[in-house]
């Protein structure tokens, strides 16, 4: 379908890839890796034919619809609405209908040329067989799918932020059905719920797609193969990204023996040589071992391990045990109430992560944490309390006259420039980087220079506002292990579910204007969502075992023994638990039944690209597990007990 075939890329007089060679295929979901300035965004670009490739070729079997979802399609401006924008996608049906349209009006305007009839009814057959009539309805389900409420989509797109924007494009994108979907960082802008939704649609796309993502969660869910850059190649791991941090691993091991067996050989065979160069009667034997050498395939050395980068952020003084108190917080915007008389206390030693759908207010209450936004109620700071706030508003204090390391250097007048260095390379600024002047960096850069100035701060406090937007994997790697080993407290937004369940030991999240708080990590928090469901679930059903009815105390049973009396009350319990083991078992098989015809049904491409359609099943799916898992956890304490009164009866 699609085919590098010995392709070289040259970008700025350096070679990023080299004699590549790849058959890409439909159904095949890649995620494209590798170290920040590698390649990956120059290769999309020229698989996209944005740019053309300084050797080999890139063949296509027949005109392949390409769609190339990038961080430049910001520059794209127009005053239509969200809707006309998405619905873009269906050009040539829109250009149809324009059509009929025009045949109605002179019909209307009263022509009788029967060609005109015929025209008509000809062009629209061909605007429904080609799907016109569900055009509208399958834009609406896109927009609802990517966070976008019914009453958004007349606004005009010029009204949103950047973010929002990048949604709406990638919505047109994806209603274009192409046969290869390049996506480059398509997370960056999307929330928790949005980005669970493009999980589900891409796992039923047709085609192929190509996923550049520092997000390490949605590359796991989403690839069946990775392809990684390095070394100007490019390698293939036929798994998603956990099996590749596996198989490289291996594969390093044994490149690693390999060559150190090789390179003992040819040390052996040189000494020889050098040894015995001089006689004639081994002469034959040294030109023999010589050529031997020279016909060789050298193995190439290993990679060089990079240098493992690691920063700790230091405490100048620590905080009180009552680090921040918020007391009854109102907070809205005109009509659109985000608080309402809502309290909530953090702790010193509290790692907190405020999470929830865009548009409920996790900003503006980090914000409030950090005393920059306007409220009513009141914020009561602890004793030496010292905070600092990371947000994307800091790049306007960047200056821009200084170059970066200056900039980090001004945050942090005890450090020695090597140790500044180290924690540049830590956010991907190496070598003559840091001498960039700030006023021509790229807004990711602005980024992560200012991320880099917040951490220098000794702050006992963080407030972090998607710190990990402009991060690649291994900066990302970097930030949560000083995240893990900082004895301060922070509080910390993101989206990135690998990030907030390796950082967060306390979950805050927003509902009906309340701050509400989960005493547990990430995952502990989603399978303890998963168990409220199943409660929910378990309200109606049959099998929720009763308490066995008081027995009543006749004149006979009193006079019984004790031990005869336990005994019988144990049978008798015996006797039931074994009917509702049965009985849960039974319901359990036909759970699960209906889950593998659930996810059967989920899969279905029509059923994913229709959010409404898609919403039910997700719905029912979720039921049916959370229903699945809680008869199993009965099913496992009726045992427990049958076991234990099996003991008793002998």
């Amino acid at each position: 379908m699609l085919t590098l075939d010995k392709l070289g890329i040259e970008f700025s007089g350096r070679w990023l890839i080299r004699q590549a060679s790849y058959q890409f295929n439909p159904g095949e979901r890649i995620g494209l890796i590798g170290r920040n300035g590698a390649g990956k965004s120059t290769l999309l670009r020229v698989i996209a034919g944005e740019m053309s490739p300084s050797e080999g070729q890139l063949h296509q079997a027949g005109q392949l619809k390409i769609a190339f979802f990038n961080q430049d399609l910001l520059s794209f401006e127009t005053d239509r609405s969200i809707f006309e924008v998405a619905r873009e996608a269906f050009a040539p049906l829109l250009a149809l209908q324009a059509e009929i349209d025009t045949l109605h009006h002179r019909l209307e305007g009263g022509e009788t040329d029967p060609a005109l009839w015929d025209a008509l009814a000809a062009k629209q057959a061909a605007f429904e067989t080609q799907g016109g009539t569900r055009m509208d309805a399958a834009v609406h389900s896109m927009l609802r799918g990517l966070g976008f409420s019914d009453a958004e989509r007349d606004m005009p797109y010029h009204t949103f932020s950047g973010g929002w924007r990048m949604r709406v494009l990638l919505a047109q994108m994806l209603l274009t059905d192409p046969d290869v979907l390049l996506l480059d960082e398509p997370t960056n802008h999307l929330d928790l719920p949005s980005i669970q939704w493009l999980e589900t649609y891409l796992k039923t796309f047709r085609g192929t797609c190509i996923v550049v993502s520092h997000d390490r969660f949605f590359i796991d869910r989403i690839a069946n193969k990775i392809l990684e850059i390095s070394l100007q190649a490019l390698h293939t791991y036929n798994g998603n990204y956990s099996f590749y941090l596996q198989e490289k691993a291996l594969r390093q091991e044994q490149h690693q023996r390999a060559y150190e067996n090789q390179q003992k050989f040819i040390t052996e065979q040189e000494r020889f040589i050098n040894r015995f160069r001089a006689k004639a009667t081994k002469a034959t034997q040294v030109q023999s071992r010589v050529k031997a050498l020279e016909r060789l395939e050298r193995i190439p050395a290993p990679e060089e391990e990079v240098v493992k980068l690691s920063f700790r952020f230091e405490v100048g003084v620590p905080s009180g045990k009552e680090v921040l108190r918020l007391r009854n917080i109102d907070k809205a915007y005109g009509d659109k109430h985000i608080l309402e008389q809502t309290s909530a206390t953090i702790m010193r030693g509290d790692k907190i992560a405020l999470i929830g759908a865009n548009g409920l207010g996790k900003s503006t209450l980090l914000r409030i944490l950090a005393g920059t936004e306007p409220h009513r109620g009141r914020r009561e700071p602890g004793h030496q309390v010292v905070q600092t706030f990371f947000a994307q508003h800091q790049l306007e204090a960047l200056t821009l006259s200084h170059d970066i390391l200056t900039e980090v250097s001004q945050a942090a007048t005890n450090k020695t420039e090597r140790e500044l260095r180290t924690l540049l390379g830590c956010f991907m600024f190496t070598g003559d980087d840091v001498e960039k002047p700030i006023r021509v960096l790229s807004g990711g850069e602005k980024s992560r220079v200012a991320l880099a100035k917040t951490l220098l701060s000794r702050a006992n406090l963080l407030l972090l506002d998607e710190p990990t937007n402009h991060l690649d994997i291994p900066s990302i790697q970097i930030l949560v292990e000083a995240l893990q080993a900082y004895e301060g407290t922070y509080v910390v937004v993101s989206h990135d579910r690998f990030f907030l369940e390796k950082v967060a030991n306390k979950i805050w999240y927003l509902e009906e204007r309340q701050i509400k708080e989960y005493p547990g990590t990430y995952a502990e928090y989603e399978a303890w969502q998963a168990r409220m469901a199943a409660d929910a679930a378990l309200t109606n059903s049959a099998l929720n075992p009763a308490e066995p009815a008081p027995r009543e105390q006749t004149a006979a049973t009193a006079n019984e023994p004790g031990d005869y009396q336990r005994r019988k009350q144990a049978r008798n319990r015996a006797k039931k638990l074994e009917r509702e083991i049965a009985a849960a078992e039974s319901r359990i098989e036909a759970l699960e039944a209906e889950v593998a015809e659930a996810e059967a049904h989920m899969a279905r491409p029509e059923v994913a690209a229709d959010y409404e359609q898609f919403s039910a099943a997700q719905a029912k799916y979720e039921a049916l597990q959370a229903e699945v898992h809680a008869l199993t956890e009965s099913w496992e304490a009726m045992h427990m007990e049958l076991e234990e009164l099996e003991v008793i009866l002998g």
